[in-house]
């Protein structure tokens, strides 16, 4: 049950989830200010943002062999870097300097990553405590904050570049709740000869993360222009589209802390892949802002206890002093669906149109029914 014992056993990766989710947050919000800014149209938007997945990809490669290397201070520095990295985005008004800056943010942010679920890990295997549904909720709550805070200032006049300022200090004091005197991740370095390998279990679960988070982080990005563009809502009601996403898998995730060790791994998976596809569905139909709000609504309760079901199975499975490279491999490969889905709903809607984006996404979801087995096998 969640406790401020519980909370105070995670501090340092819940703040790092909780920056990850500021910076992430107001991003998806300011989108169509963004788009604004640079003159350009969907497709062309998610080609400029192919940059971040990519860098974030080099930097997770790195990562366990970086935290190896600097010990306690890896997870502060990486979601302080991410944290300074995000006041660049909003100043740009130049079309080839955007991905360059993106770059950085992505590449910050996919260390950071890495990291913190590395960390997660390693507090779940030592004290004995269920940890990465609570964190990943910090996530959804600092989204939820960063698109409504992004949402109040853009209805108030403010540009992008006021907007990642203030929103880059909001995630840079997170970042520095991030320090631990014992904050050290087992488990990073790689072994010597003869040591446990990681066989397919990142893989499959990775697999998970990758689905989950594709249509996730592709939702949070677009329902803002969504909600505008296709259904003609304001700027605060398109905001409230990913702040909507994000709060409810923020509840959500914080009632299946509870739930975690009552309801079987299989029904966690399949029955929230099947409600969130139910949502993207609804969201994809929706005549109206108020009608895609409650498709992403039931979206974000079905999705929210994916990810973490399928990362803690990973940590699980693994030998221990294989958990955290486990799971940084399992990161890894689940986070090319967290940076790729947003270009790829990107492509599709610059082709076919946003709700045909949505109803990917559905599609996505449903195919973690057929995953799901494969990893729990594996246990």
């Amino acid at each position: 049950m969640l406790s401020a014992r519980l909370i105070l056993s995670a501090r340092a990766p819940l703040a790092a989830f909780a920056a990850m989710g500021v910076i992430w947050g107001s991003f998806a919000a300011m989108l169509p200010d963004l788009k604004t800014q640079l003159g350009v149209a969907e497709a062309e938007l998610g080609l400029l943002m192919l940059l971040t997945p990519l860098a974030a990809v080099g930097a997770m490669l790195v990562a366990p062999a970086l935290g190896a290397r600097l010990g306690r201070t890896a997870l502060p520095l990486a979601a302080s870097a991410m944290a300074l990295a995000f006041t660049l985005p909003g100043q740009v008004h130049t079309l080839w300097l955007f991905p360059l800056v993106m770059l950085l943010t992505g590449a910050a942010t996919g260390l950071t990553d890495v990291l913190m679920n590395a960390r997660t890990a390693t507090l779940e295997a030592t004290r004995g405590q269920h940890l990465m549904t609570i964190c990943h909720a910090a996530y959804s709550f600092g989204y939820a904050a960063g698109a409504i805070g992004t949402g109040l200032m853009r209805d108030a006049s403010l540009g992008p570049g006021t907007i990642s300022l203030m929103m880059a200090c909001a995630a840079l004091a997170c970042a520095s709740l991030t320090w631990e005197a014992e904050g050290r991740i087992e488990g990073l370095a790689q072994p010597r000869e003869g040591g446990p390998g990681l066989g397919l279990t990142p893989l499959i679960g990775g697999g998970i993360v990758l689905i989950a988070f594709l249509t996730e982080n592709a939702a949070e990005n677009w329902s803002a222009l969504h909600i505008e563009q296709t259904l003609g809502g304001s700027p605060a009601e398109g905001a409230l589209g990913p702040a909507a996403l994000a709060l409810t898998m923020g509840f959500a995730r914080i009632a299946g802390q509870g739930l975690a060790g009552r309801i079987s791994p299989r029904r966690l998976l399949t029955g929230g892949a099947c409600l969130a596809a139910c949502g993207a569905l609804i969201a994809a139909a929706a005549p109206s802002p108020a009608l895609a709000h409650l498709g992403f609504i039931v979206m974000g309760l079905g999705a929210s206890v994916i990810a973490p079901t399928a990362f803690s199975l990973v940590g699980e499975s693994a030998a221990p002093e294989a958990r955290a490279r486990a799971v940084a491999r399992a990161t890894l490969y689940g986070y090319f669906g967290y940076f790729f889905g947003p270009p790829l709903l990107g492509l599709i809607a610059g082709s076919l149109g946003l709700r045909a984006a949505f109803v990917f996404a559905a599609a996505m979801l449903l195919s973690v029914l057929l995953l799901a087995p494969l990893l729990l096998r594996r246990r």
